[in-house]
C-alpha cells in the first residue's frame, strides 16, 4: 500500500467529463489497496474570472484579504465538485477547505502570498491520517492557507503545486503526481517548435531552473518540499490514469534546494581582449570560446563590453589560453590586445529564494562594501549570484555572504 498525494490542475478539471475521468483515475488507484490525498486547483480560468470581476466591480478598493476570500471560492467550488463525483463512483470522500477543523495548511496573514507557518502546518496534516485509515479520500483546495486566527489566504499563482509537494512532505508520501495537461516536462514548448519532445527525467535542480525562467509546469517553489526519498512526476489528465509514466522528478541532490555559498579553491584568472566596437562584430565571441573549448579549458564566466571581452579560467588554464588567444588578436581585424590579470576568487550562491527577494544583489553586496572588498565582475540568474573579488579577500567574502545567507 502506497500514500499518493495527485493533485489536478485546473484544465486537468475543466469541464464535466474532465472532473469525471479525473476522479476515476483516484479511485481505480484507491481500489488497489493505495491511500490517496487529493489536491484540486480551481476549475479552467475560474481565477482569472474572478479577479475580473473583482476589478471592474470594486478596483483598486478591494482589500488583499478581501481579495483572497474571494479567490477561494474558485478552489472551495472545486474541491466539493471533486468529492461529490468521486462519492458517486461508489468511494468515501470529503473536502477540506480552510474552514474544515482538518484544514492543514497555516500561514502567516499576508493574505495575497501567504509564507507558511511550516511547523503548524505539519502538526496539522497528520489529522488527515485519521480520513486516511478510515477509507475515505480528502479532497483538499489547494493555493489556499488559513492564519492561526482563521482568516483564508493565498499562496501566490501555481500556489497548488506547492500544497501538493508540501502534504507529500509532511504527510511522508510515496508518490506526488501533478495532473496537468502536458504529458510531462518536454524539451521546449511545443506551440513553438513541434519538434519538442516529453522528457523521461528531470532533476529537480533543472526542472526548479526551468519554472524559475518561465515554464508554467510546475510552481519553482513547490520543490522546496520534495524529498528525495519521495517519487513525483507530472503526467497528462487526457489518459485518465495516475499510473502514466508522464516525466519523473529526480532527487533532489544533498543541499541543493538550500541556499549555499561556495569558494572556488583555485585562482581564477582573468585574460581580457581588447578591440574596438566588439559587440558589433558578429561571431567574434565564438571564435574566442572555440579556441578555449579545443585547448580543452573550462570557461567560469565571460563578461562582454563595447571594447572588451573577458573570460574567467583557472589560473594554470589562463596562462596556456594566452597565447593562443593572442594569436586570435593578432589575425582578427579590429582586435588589438590581451592581457592576463590578477589572481581573483569565485563565490557562487544559490537560493531557490533570489527570485521573490527584491534586492538581493544589494543584500549579498552591501557587507563587503562595509568591509572595502572589492568586486571585480559579479553576474546573476534568476537563482544564482556570482562574485568575483580579489584572491586575497576571498575567504573574507565568503564567510560575510554565508552570514547573510
Amino acid at each position: 500500500m502506497e500514500l499518493i498525494v495527485a493533485k489536478f490542475g485546473g484544465t486537468s478539471i475543466g469541464n464535466g467529463e474532465r472532473i469525471r475521468k479525473a476522479a476515476q483515475s483516484v479511485v481505480n488507484e484507491y481500489m488497489k489497496g493505495n491511500k490517496i490525498v487529493v489536491v484540486v486547483s480551481a476549475i479552467n480560468k475560474t481565477t482569472d474570472d474572478l479577479i475580473s470581476i473583482a476589478d471592474k466591480s470594486v478596483g483598486n478598493e478591494v482589500t488583499d484579504k478581501q481579495m483572497a476570500e474571494i479567490l477561494s471560492m474558485g478552489e472551495r467550488t472545486s474541491s466539493r465538485v471533486f468529492s461529490s463525483v468521486v462519492e458517486s463512483l461508489g468511494v468515501k470522500s470529503e473536502f477540506i477547505d480552510p474552514t474544515h477543523e482538518l484544514w492543514p495548511v497555516i500561514t502567516d496573514d499576508n493574505y495575497a502570498k501567504a509564507k507558511i507557518n511550516y511547523e503548524l502546518t505539519e502538526k496539522k496534516a497528520k489529522g488527515l491520517d485519521k480520513l486516511l485509515d478510515e477509507g475515505i479520500v480528502p479532497i483538499i483546495c489547494g493555493f489556499l492557507g488559513r492564519t492561526e486566527d482563521g482568516e483564508i489566504t493565498t499562496l501566490g499563482r501555481g500556489g497548488s503545486d506547492i500544497t501538493a509537494f508540501l502534504l507529500g512532505h509532511c504527510l511522508n508520501a510515496n508518490n506526488v503526481i501533478i495532473v496537468t495537461d502536458v504529458n510531462g516536462v518536454m524539451s521546449t514548448d511545443p506551440n513553438k517548435i513541434e519538434e519538442a519532445e516529453k522528457l523521461d527525467h528531470i532533476s529537480v535542480e533543472e526542472m526548479r531552473d526551468l519554472a524559475t525562467h518561465g515554464a508554467q509546469v510546475l510552481h519553482p517553489h513547490a520543490l522546496m518540499y520534495k524529498d528525495p526519498d519521495i517519487k513525483a512526476k507530472i503526467i497528462s489528465f487526457e489518459k485518465g490514469d495516475l499510473s502514466d509514466p508522464g516525466t519523473i522528478i529526480v532527487g533532489p541532490f544533498e543541499d541543493s534546494m538550500d541556499s549555499t555559498v561556495t569558494l572556488h579553491q583555485e585562482p581564477i584568472s582573468i585574460v581580457a581582449v581588447v578591440g574596438e566596437d566588439m559587440l558589433n562584430q558578429i561571431g567574434l565571441l565564438s571564435k574566442l570560446t572555440t579556441i578555449i573549448y579545443h585547448a580543452g579549458i573550462n570557461i567560469f564566466g565571460i563578461s562582454a563590453g563595447q571594447n572588451s571581452i573577458t573570460t574567467f579560467l583557472n589560473k594554470t588554464d589562463a596562462d596556456k589560453a594566452y597565447p593562443l588567444l593572442h594569436k586570435l588578436v593578432i589575425n582578427e581585424p579590429g582586435l588589438s590586445s590581451i592581457s592576463v590579470g590578477r589572481d581573483i576568487a569565485m563565490l557562487t550562491m544559490v537560493s531557490n529564494e533570489f527570485i521573490d527577494t527584491p534586492g538581493i544583489i544589494s543584500i549579498i553586496t552591501n557587507p563587503l562594501k562595509e568591509q572595502n572588498i572589492n568586486i571585480v565582475e559579479i553576474s546573476s540568474s534568476q537563482t544564482a549570484v556570482v562574485i568575483f573579488v580579489d584572491w586575497e579577500d576571498g575567504k573574507k567574502a565568503y564567510n560575510l555572504i554565508k552570514e547573510v545567507l
